[in-house]
Protein backbone atom coordinates (compact mmCIF):
# COMPACT_ATOMS: atom_id res chain seq x y z
CA UNK A 1 0.00 0.00 0.00
CA UNK A 2 1.33 3.42 -0.81
CA UNK A 3 -0.46 6.04 1.25
CA UNK A 4 -3.28 5.91 3.77
CA UNK A 5 -6.35 7.99 3.06
CA UNK A 6 -7.05 10.79 5.46
CA UNK A 7 -10.78 10.25 5.42
CA UNK A 8 -12.43 8.04 7.98
CA UNK A 9 -15.11 5.45 7.32
CA UNK A 10 -16.25 2.80 9.72
CA UNK A 11 -19.18 0.52 10.17
CA UNK A 12 -20.99 0.21 13.48
CA UNK A 13 -18.86 -0.60 16.53
CA UNK A 14 -17.52 -4.14 16.22
CA UNK A 15 -19.21 -6.86 18.22
CA UNK A 16 -17.08 -8.80 20.70
CA UNK A 17 -15.17 -11.63 19.10
CA UNK A 18 -16.76 -15.06 19.49
CA UNK A 19 -14.46 -17.88 20.55
CA UNK A 20 -12.18 -18.44 17.59
CA UNK A 21 -13.34 -15.21 15.92
CA UNK A 22 -15.41 -14.86 12.77
CA UNK A 23 -15.21 -17.58 10.14
CA UNK A 24 -13.93 -16.90 6.64
CA UNK A 25 -17.57 -17.04 5.47
CA UNK A 26 -18.54 -14.37 8.02
CA UNK A 27 -15.65 -12.19 6.88
CA UNK A 28 -16.81 -12.60 3.29
CA UNK A 29 -20.37 -11.65 4.25
CA UNK A 30 -19.03 -8.48 5.92
CA UNK A 31 -16.86 -7.63 2.89
CA UNK A 32 -19.76 -8.10 0.46
CA UNK A 33 -22.18 -6.05 2.58
CA UNK A 34 -19.64 -3.26 3.04
CA UNK A 35 -18.71 -3.27 -0.66
CA UNK A 36 -22.42 -2.75 -1.46
CA UNK A 37 -22.64 0.36 0.77
CA UNK A 38 -22.24 3.40 -1.52
CA UNK A 39 -21.59 5.79 1.39
CA UNK A 40 -18.60 3.78 2.66
CA UNK A 41 -17.22 3.09 -0.82
CA UNK A 42 -17.68 6.74 -1.83
CA UNK A 43 -15.77 7.97 1.24
CA UNK A 44 -12.45 6.66 -0.12
CA UNK A 45 -10.32 9.32 -1.82
CA UNK A 46 -8.87 7.88 -5.02
CA UNK A 47 -5.31 8.68 -6.10
CA UNK A 48 -4.38 8.11 -9.76
CA UNK A 49 -0.77 7.33 -8.78
CA UNK A 50 -1.05 4.84 -5.92
CA UNK A 51 -3.32 2.74 -3.80
CA UNK A 52 -5.26 4.43 -1.01
CA UNK A 53 -6.96 2.85 1.96
CA UNK A 54 -9.10 3.44 5.01
CA UNK A 55 -9.18 1.15 8.01
CA UNK A 56 -12.67 -0.08 8.90
CA UNK A 57 -14.11 -1.73 11.97
CA UNK A 58 -14.45 -5.37 10.98
CA UNK A 59 -16.84 -7.85 12.57
CA UNK A 60 -16.05 -9.45 15.92
CA UNK A 61 -12.58 -7.99 16.40
CA UNK A 62 -11.38 -8.51 12.83
CA UNK A 63 -9.25 -6.07 10.88
CA UNK A 64 -10.81 -4.56 7.74
CA UNK A 65 -9.73 -2.20 4.98
CA UNK A 66 -11.35 -0.29 2.13
CA UNK A 67 -8.74 -0.10 -0.66
CA UNK A 68 -8.58 1.93 -3.87
CA UNK A 69 -6.64 0.49 -6.81
CA UNK A 70 -5.56 2.80 -9.66
CA UNK A 71 -5.36 1.19 -13.11
CA UNK A 72 -2.44 -1.22 -13.42
CA UNK A 73 -1.68 -1.58 -9.70
CA UNK A 74 -1.32 -4.71 -7.60
CA UNK A 75 -0.06 -6.14 -4.35
CA UNK A 76 2.68 -8.47 -5.48
CA UNK A 77 2.79 -12.02 -4.10
CA UNK A 78 2.12 -12.17 -0.35
CA UNK A 79 0.30 -14.02 2.43
CA UNK A 80 -1.41 -12.99 5.65
CA UNK A 81 0.32 -15.51 7.93
CA UNK A 82 -2.09 -17.12 10.41
CA UNK A 83 -5.04 -14.87 9.52
CA UNK A 84 -8.00 -16.09 7.52
CA UNK A 85 -9.65 -13.50 5.35
CA UNK A 86 -11.94 -12.39 2.60
CA UNK A 87 -12.23 -9.60 0.10
CA UNK A 88 -14.94 -8.25 -2.16
CA UNK A 89 -14.79 -5.93 -5.14
CA UNK A 90 -16.96 -2.85 -4.72
CA UNK A 91 -16.11 -1.09 -7.98
CA UNK A 92 -14.24 -2.17 -11.11
CA UNK A 93 -12.70 -5.62 -11.43
CA UNK A 94 -9.80 -7.30 -9.64
CA UNK A 95 -7.82 -10.36 -10.62
CA UNK A 96 -6.43 -12.73 -8.02
CA UNK A 97 -3.59 -15.14 -8.75
CA UNK A 98 -3.12 -17.67 -5.96
CA UNK A 99 -1.29 -20.87 -5.12
CA UNK A 100 -3.17 -24.05 -4.26
CA UNK A 101 -0.46 -25.24 -1.90
CA UNK A 102 0.40 -24.62 1.73
CA UNK A 103 3.88 -23.23 2.19
CA UNK A 104 6.03 -23.92 5.24
CA UNK A 105 5.49 -21.14 7.80
CA UNK A 106 9.23 -20.59 8.27
CA UNK A 107 12.67 -21.99 7.67
CA UNK A 108 12.94 -21.34 3.92
CA UNK A 109 14.03 -18.54 1.58
CA UNK A 110 13.27 -20.08 -1.81
CA UNK A 111 10.96 -22.86 -3.01
CA UNK A 112 10.34 -24.48 -6.36
CA UNK A 113 6.60 -24.82 -6.90
CA UNK A 114 5.12 -27.98 -8.37
CA UNK A 115 3.23 -27.81 -11.65
CA UNK A 116 -0.50 -27.20 -11.40
CA UNK A 117 -0.58 -25.10 -8.21
CA UNK A 118 -1.46 -21.80 -9.90
CA UNK A 119 -5.04 -20.52 -9.74
CA UNK A 120 -6.54 -17.36 -11.20
CA UNK A 121 -9.94 -15.70 -10.83
CA UNK A 122 -11.56 -12.41 -11.74
CA UNK A 123 -13.73 -10.66 -9.21
CA UNK A 124 -16.26 -8.27 -10.71
CA UNK A 125 -18.01 -5.62 -8.60
CA UNK A 126 -20.35 -7.34 -6.13
CA UNK A 127 -18.31 -10.55 -5.95
CA UNK A 128 -15.73 -11.73 -3.46
CA UNK A 129 -13.86 -14.69 -2.05
CA UNK A 130 -12.81 -16.06 1.31
CA UNK A 131 -9.56 -17.83 2.13
CA UNK A 132 -7.86 -19.64 4.98
CA UNK A 133 -4.60 -19.17 6.83
CA UNK A 134 -1.32 -19.03 4.88
CA UNK A 135 -3.12 -18.20 1.60
CA UNK A 136 -0.49 -16.98 -0.89
CA UNK A 137 -1.80 -14.66 -3.59
CA UNK A 138 -1.46 -11.44 -5.51
CA UNK A 139 -4.34 -9.08 -6.31
CA UNK A 140 -4.27 -6.85 -9.39
CA UNK A 141 -6.33 -4.17 -11.09
CA UNK A 142 -5.47 -5.05 -14.67
CA UNK A 143 -7.65 -2.30 -16.16
CA UNK A 144 -5.80 0.30 -18.22
CA UNK A 145 -8.33 3.01 -17.38
CA UNK A 146 -10.69 2.13 -14.51
CA UNK A 147 -10.07 2.50 -10.78
CA UNK A 148 -11.16 -0.47 -8.63
CA UNK A 149 -12.26 -0.41 -4.98
CA UNK A 150 -12.42 -3.39 -2.64
CA UNK A 151 -13.11 -4.36 0.98
CA UNK A 152 -10.79 -6.75 2.85
CA UNK A 153 -11.24 -8.37 6.28
CA UNK A 154 -8.87 -10.56 8.32
CA UNK A 155 -9.04 -12.49 11.58
CA UNK A 156 -7.09 -12.50 13.71
CA UNK A 157 -5.91 -8.98 12.87
CA UNK A 158 -2.84 -9.29 10.68
CA UNK A 159 0.23 -10.27 12.74
CA UNK A 160 2.43 -9.87 9.64
CA UNK A 161 2.46 -10.02 5.87
CA UNK A 162 5.12 -12.07 4.11
CA UNK A 163 6.05 -10.72 0.66
CA UNK A 164 7.40 -12.98 -2.07
CA UNK A 165 9.11 -12.68 -5.43
CA UNK A 166 8.17 -15.03 -8.23
CA UNK A 167 10.25 -16.12 -11.20
CA UNK A 168 8.57 -18.96 -13.07
CA UNK A 169 8.19 -21.85 -10.64
CA UNK A 170 10.52 -20.32 -8.03
CA UNK A 171 8.96 -18.42 -5.13
CA UNK A 172 11.33 -16.48 -2.89
CA UNK A 173 10.64 -14.94 0.52
CA UNK A 174 11.67 -11.29 0.19
CA UNK A 175 10.35 -9.38 3.18
CA UNK A 176 8.21 -9.62 6.31
CA UNK A 177 6.04 -6.58 7.11
CA UNK A 178 4.59 -6.01 10.57
CA UNK A 179 1.51 -3.90 11.45
CA UNK A 180 3.60 -0.82 12.22
CA UNK A 181 4.72 -0.88 8.57
CA UNK A 182 1.21 -0.32 7.16
CA UNK A 183 -0.86 1.32 9.90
Amino acid sequence: MSAPASASAASAAPAPAPPGGPTAAELLDFALRTAADPAIVGSLPLDPQGRTWIRLDGPCGSEAWLIGWPPGTGTGWHDHAESRGAFATARGRLTEHSLAVRLPAEGWRSLELAAGVDRSRRLEAGTGRAFGEHHVHEVLNESASEHAVSVHAYYPPLPLIRRYSRSGAVLGLEQVDRPEDWQ
